[in-house]
């Protein structure tokens, strides 16, 4: 593209009634991505000179979505295409007929021989190109876009059988100064957008595309710009916070999701009743973020504050009043919270498990109650694996269900646990147990804290266990991409706990526990190995994340102990391993081994005759063996697998000369069989780690 291309700034707006504020910033990420997409498909490589020295802006507000690209060429110039095909000399046979070459050739370049020419010894195809102005075909591009965008249930309204996200108001569509002349959605193109609903709720004519985000702040009084609008949102929060002594608790999703409910946002600090802060602050903070999107507050110590700070879509010329019909708002809510914590204090947790007969879990798996049994059963035998108290974990998962039957999760479901912990240390339980109510569903995300109380510990592997051995046990393991009850996660939260905790514990020992406390499982047979590979299987993902090579999991999940912790550990002493200068030599010979090895028809002796030892490669091999086998068998009972690679790597050069020197495959009998005995030794020398070869 020559320099004499005209640029022009290219603007796209779409006016609606308010949109989801959840989905605004995938909406908008969804329709930049599209039609940057869709022009590059439709100009192909011609694409590339359309977006030299580009910006792409994408724009979001509660009634609005917009694209604005900088400086994009306004045509695809007219240019020639040339096609190189077959050398002119075998373009035609002896005859001057087209060979088989050049009729392929002009038919993949779509066209006939007659039209080829030859040019420097080569049948080429040459074909002109028009000019195409790019301002005739964003329409379609935008209206492709739209249509993509990841909307589940798309609307009508009134006569009309458009359908989008939420009704449609006005559109824009301006190459510079220009309007773009088109329809979409029912709505013919203009320059004309429109300010703030309650400000300015009246046309405002864009006379260049590059005037947009001005003339909607200074005259509609609109920040469309969602990462500026969120960033003043948050500077407002912390200035209100500061302004009463207090810091501001900013939640990234309640914050993404009042920038989205805003054009215009103005920060207010309200202010509760301090009788609801005999309320668990969880309970609070959950009804003011859940019910009124309010930011809470708490002092240098950590504690919750009397305050809350809402953001108006209004500059207000009587803040006051707007304060107090907040503060009227959330009164009744803080309230219905304050009732139900004294309400449900008046049962206690273990008066409830009776009523977990009523609760269904699963239709093959019975009520909730069922599964607080297993899941107490389980419990137990971890504590006991682990050394601890038995008691303790057993009635923690025989209370962990519990607190749903109250009216306080009933109203805020994501407090379950929470709540459960705070009306266990109301009816006086032990502290190890109450924190297991809240600590039996960590991690609830990837990266989340642990437990941490050996009841919790204990409770949070027994429950996950039990869920992912019910399932696989009737035939509901995930599928592809659907997952329904999170069985993925929950197996990474075993290992996570297991790993992370340093807790010896088998996972076919736990399955089989879990498997045992079902009466009838359809999918009985094979069940403990099917779920243990599942989980081991979640390794990979993990260690992708960490950045360890997939070939140090493979090399440990040969071998597949059962166990997360040494399946851990042998994970990391071989990605350890793999840093060393001896270990590419040294698999290479693990696979030269195991090939040797498997080959053989007849069973390969353990023990190594002296006696038949000939070469003095194969004698130092047998002693370097013999040696390491006594020096590393301490290591290998403490786990200390990185060290026992380090020592392994060793033996690279007396490996290395026996291989160069001595043959295998001897004629005698005899002395083949004893140096087949000696390549096993050694191969199960590595095999206590790994199977290396996988690594070559």
């Amino acid at each position: 593209m020559t320099d004499s291309v005209n640029r022009q700034d290219f603007l796209f707006e779409l006016g609606t009634e308010e949109l989801p504020p959840k989905a605004l910033k995938t909406l908008s990420a969804a329709l930049e991505k599209e039609v940057i997409a869709g022009i590059k498909e439709l100009f192909g490589k011609q694409a590339e000179a359309l977006f030299t020295d580009t910006k792409v802006h994408s724009y979001a507000a509660p009634r609005r979505l917009a694209l604005l690209i900088n400086n994009l060429a306004d045509e695809i110039p007219s240019s020639t295409f040339q096609m190189q095909g077959p050398p002119a000399r075998i373009a035609f046979d002896e005859q001057g007929a087209p060979s088989k070459a050049l009729q392929g050739f002009a038919r993949k370049c779509g066209t006939d021989v007659e039209n080829l020419e030859e040019i420097d010894g080569k049948m080429c195809f040459s074909q002109s190109l028009p000019a195409k102005a790019i301002a005739n075909e964003l329409p379609a591009i935008i209206e492709h876009a739209l249509s993509k965008l990841p909307i589940p249930k798309r609307m009508r309204w009134g006569a009309s059988r458009t359908e989008f996200v939420r009704p449609v108001k006005w559109l824009v569509m301006l190459m510079g100064d220009q309007v773009i002349e088109c329809e979409i959605l029912g709505l013919k193109a203009g320059r004309n957008t429109r300010g703030h609903r309650f400000h300015y709720n009246h046309d405002i004519e864009l006379n260049q595309a590059n005037e947009y985000l001005e003339n909607l702040e200074s005259v509609g009084m609109v920040i469309a710009d969602f990462d500026e609008r969120r960033e003043k949102i948050r500077a407002q929060v912390e200035a209100e916070g500061a302004s009463v002594h207090g810091i501001a608790q900013i939640d990234e999703e309640l914050l993404d999701e009042v920038t989205a409910l805003n054009e215009w946002p103005v920060a207010l600090t309200g202010r509760f009743d301090e009788r609801f802060l005999d309320v668990p602050a969880e309970a609070l903070i959950s009804s003011m973020k859940e019910h009124q999107k309010y930011f809470h507050l708490t002092d240098n110590n950590g504690q919750l504050m009397p305050f809350f700070i809402t953001i108006a879509n209004i500059e207000s010329t009587d803040p006051a009043q707007v304060i107090s019909g907040n503060e009227k708002v959330i009164r009744p809510r803080l309230a219905d919270a304050a009732f139900f914590f004294e309400t449900d204090k008046k049962r206690t947790l273990e008066s409830r498990i009776e009523d977990l007969k009523s609760i269904v879990f699963q239709k093959d798996l019975g009520t909730l109650h069922d599964k607080a049994v297993r899941v107490a059963t389980l419990a137990k035998h971890i504590a006991a694996k682990l050394g601890q108290d038995q008691a303790k974990a057993e009635r923690a998962a025989m209370l962990a269900k519990t607190d749903l039957m109250t009216d306080m999760v009933y109203e805020f479901t994501d407090l379950q646990g929470l709540m459960g912990y705070h009306y266990a240390l109301n009816d006086d339980e032990d502290q190890g147990v109450a924190q297991a109510q809240n600590e039996q569903y960590m991690p609830r995300f990837s990266g989340d804290e642990l437990p941490q109380s050996e009841p919790g510990i204990a409770v949070a592997l027994a429950d996950r266990l039990d869920t992912l051995t019910g399932l696989f046990g009737i035939n509901q393991p995930p599928t592809g991409s659907k997952d329904p009850f999170a069985l993925r996660r929950a197996s990474l939260g075993v290992l996570r706990i297991i790993v992370e905790r340093q807790l010896n514990l088998d996972l076919e020992d736990l399955i089989q526990v879990a498997a045992n406390n079902y009466q009838d499982l359809p999918a009985q047979d094979g069940l403990v190995t099917r779920i243990t590979d599942f989980m081991l299987e979640r390794f990979r993902a993990w260690y992708d994340d960490e950045g360890i090579a997939i070939e140090a999991y493979l090399a440990v999940h040969a071998l597949r102990p059962t166990s997360p912790l040494e399946f851990n550990q042998r994970v990391q002493a071989v990605s350890h391993f793999r840093t060393l200068s001896e270990a590419d030599a040294l698999a290479a010979a693990n696979k030269r081994v195991s090939n040797i090895l498997s080959k053989q028809d007849a069973t390969v002796a353990d023990s190594v005759s002296e006696a038949l030892l000939q070469e003095d490669a194969e004698k130092a091999l047998a002693k370097a063996v013999a040696e390491k086998t006594v020096q590393l068998a301490p290591l290998f009972a403490e786990g200390n697998f990185k060290e026992v690679l380090e020592q392994l790597a060793e033996l690279r050069p007396v490996v290395d000369k026996f291989f160069d020197e001595v043959m295998v495959m001897a004629d005698d009998e005899a002395v083949r069989n004893n140096r087949l005995a000696l390549l096993k030794q050694l191969r199960n020398l590595f095999l206590g780690v790994a199977d290396i070869s996988a690594l070559s």
